[in-house]
């Protein structure tokens, strides 16, 4: 955009080189800790900081109040380049002691402390003189209360161990009143706690709180410029350096920075010859096969072809600059839509807002209600982020359970205000085979969220919707007993039980439901008797008589499907009563013949023996 603009004296172009300025700037602060610090202050220089230097230290103060942890690295930040220009070092003291002295107004604990540690860190980087901390510390302790001697002892404990080396008697001082406060007992337990653990650390010298770590440790002390700023002085912050403003001498200022640079760097004066003369020889130079990329010969003319994804990389880092430099949302989304994506690119925009939602040590809210915005601003956006959640969910293993936990509550935040459709969560399958610890914890921690957020009640009413069925039936499935009953002890054991009752009635009814969709069992076969077993059970006796005769002899026949069985039994005139059944011809062609004559019998009990005559009268 800025290539567009020929004039570099415009308004117009200013404008745009202020705010390129401070997206660096701001992401060059984003970006440093320990180990990149060196990398950090060269790309820092190669910036117009001395036309940025309300920026610079507006960004500083802001993310020393955002991270407190990372003080000391803001302070090594600023103690090298206090060296080359000591007004960027003046300029933020004076706007640390003016706030500090705001905030102590106002009775601001957490401010005070905050201001109070970046100060005492400064004095460790030899940027303050060690007097404004001292001045500090005997406002904080004048009228001691437990807000005022917690901040005093945290102070103390930052710079406790510079004080001891530079300024002995101020230290005894210190311990001196922090002692009278002790004996007085005026103050909570808590607080005498933190005393009495003060003077154990004062006794071990302050090992565990070196006054500057090796690794920060950039600058000679004989090249550190030292401020002697105190707490009482008449400040003048510059605020209106703050803002834009149209510089006359625009070209002449750039230039001079551009020789203060190289002197600062090391650079040669004869960089821009040499740069001249490669860009000449690359005009001169007709080979087709260009690095990187290829040249496509086109009817208008030649195109180059970038096959680098370098234009990706640019795209990537201006919107992660452009999150990370954003305050509030709708300057975020502002920013943002104002990108100038070709046709495909708005995927980068989804992927990069949940790649820096994962990085936070805590889930933000800002990026929920961005994401949201943007699923509201244009529906593209809603499919967009849906493919995004399905990609997630696939490679969910791979993610360490901080940005596991951060993009579930992302997600969460879409649904629970219903920016995103519901449907994205049938890439849900809740079973023992098609889940992994990972993906457990991703939807234990998704589900948690928007019970939070709606409720049990309203959350089971929305997800009891019968138009949604289909989408939810992985999350509650109904095909297998073994997977519902896993889905039940899933949701009991998250504190969720309310939402299977659905699933309990199915169960409780499926054998039911099964028992109902059985086929009826045909019924028995039974087997009528043959002509041949019949006449072998009439078969003529051993004194000639029929078997079926009604004499003095009795025959019985039964039939029993799929068995045979016979009985021998003895009347009291003495006949014998054979029956006998046959479940087919076939296994009746396979006994032997019968005997002519008396059949013989078959039980093995004893004869009865006949009944006692009485004697005749």
């Amino acid at each position: 955009m800025m290539k567009g603009v020929s004039d570099r004296s415009s308004e117009q172009y200013q404008r745009m080189s202020w705010d390129a300025l401070k997206k660096s700037i701001n992401g060059f602060v984003n970006k440093v800790n320990v180990n990149n610090l060196k990398a950090i202050v060269l790309e820092l220089f190669g910036e117009n900081i001395v036309r940025g230097r309300a920026l610079l230290v507006r960004s500083l103060m802001k993310s020393q109040i955002a991270s407190p942890t990372f003080t000391h690295v803001y302070s090594g930040l600023l103690a090298v380049v206090n060296t080359k220009m000591p007004e960027i070092g003046e300029l933020l003291l004076k706007r640390v002691v003016s706030q500090f002295r705001r905030a102590f107004k106002r009775n601001d604990k957490g401010m005070c402390l905050t201001l109070g540690r970046f100060v005492a860190h400064l004095v460790n980087q030899q940027i303050a003189h060690e007097i404004l901390v001292l001045q500090i510390l005997t406002v904080l302790l004048e009228t001691p209360t437990d807000q005022s001697v917690e901040v005093a002892c945290a102070i103390t404990t930052e710079v406790g161990h510079t004080l001891a080396d530079i300024s002995p008697e101020g230290m005894h001082g210190v311990f001196e009143r922090l002692r009278g406060v002790l004996h007085e007992g005026q103050i909570d337990k808590r607080v005498q706690y933190t005393i009495e653990q003060l003077f154990a650390k004062r006794k071990a010298k302050f090992a565990e709180h070196p006054g500057v770590l090796p690794e920060l440790d950039l600058v000679d002390s004989d090249e550190q410029i030292t401020h002697e700023l105190l707490l009482d002085d008449e400040l003048e912050l510059e605020e209106r350096l703050d803002y834009f403003q149209v510089d006359e001498d625009f070209e002449q200022n750039e230039k001079k920075y551009a020789q203060l640079r190289r002197e600062i760097l090391g650079e040669d004066s004869d960089d821009d010859e040499d740069e001249d003369d490669s860009e000449e020889d690359s005009d001169d130079d007709d080979d087709d096969d260009l690095a990187g990329g290829t040249r496509v010969d086109t009817g208008g003319g030649t195109v180059v072809v970038d096959k680098t994804e370098q234009d990706l990389v640019n795209l990537r880092r201006t919107i992660y600059l452009t999150i990370m430099s954003s305050a509030i949302v709708d300057e975020c989304a502002h920013k943002l839509c104002k990108l100038k994506l070709r046709d495909g690119e708005e995927i980068e925009i989804c992927t990069m807002l949940l790649e820096c939602c994962s990085q936070e040590r805590t889930f933000l809210e800002f990026y929920g209600m961005l994401g949201e915005r943007f699923c509201r601003i244009n529906r593209r956006y809603q499919i967009l982020f849906d493919e995004c959640f399905a990609k997630q969910y696939t490679m969910i293993h791979r993610l360490e359970t901080n940005k596991l936990r951060n993009i579930s509550k992302f997600f969460a935040h879409q649904l629970h205000s219903d920016a995103m459709p519901w449907t994205l969560l049938e890439y849900v399958r809740l079973s023992e085979e098609e889940t992994t610890s990972s993906s457990r914890i991703f939807i234990k921690i998704l589900f948690q969220q928007l019970s939070e957020f709606m409720g049990l009640k309203v959350l089971r009413t929305r997800l009891n919707e019968e138009h949604m069925a289909s989408s939810f039936s992985g999350l509650f499935p109904v095909d297998n007993p073994k997977n519902t009953r896993f889905a039940i002890n899933f949701f009991t054991s998250i504190g969720l039980g309310g939402l299977t009752d659905g699933m309990r009635e199915h169960l409780k009814n499926a054998p039911k439901l099964l028992a109902a969709m059985r086929p009826p069992p045909p019924p028995p076969r039974r087997i009528a008797p043959s002509s041949s077993s019949s006449s072998s059970s009439s078969s003529a006796t051993g004194d000639g008589t029929s078997s079926s005769s009604t004499g003095s002899g009795s025959t019985s026949s039964s039939y029993d499907s799929g068995s045979s069985s016979g009985s021998c039994s003895t009347s009291g005139s003495g006949s014998t009563s054979n029956s006998g059944s046959t479940s087919s011809s076939g296994s009746r062609s396979r006994l032997p013949p019968k005997r002519a004559g008396r059949p013989r019998s078959r039980s093995r009990s004893p004869p009865r023996k006949p009944p006692a005559r009485s004697a005749s009268p």
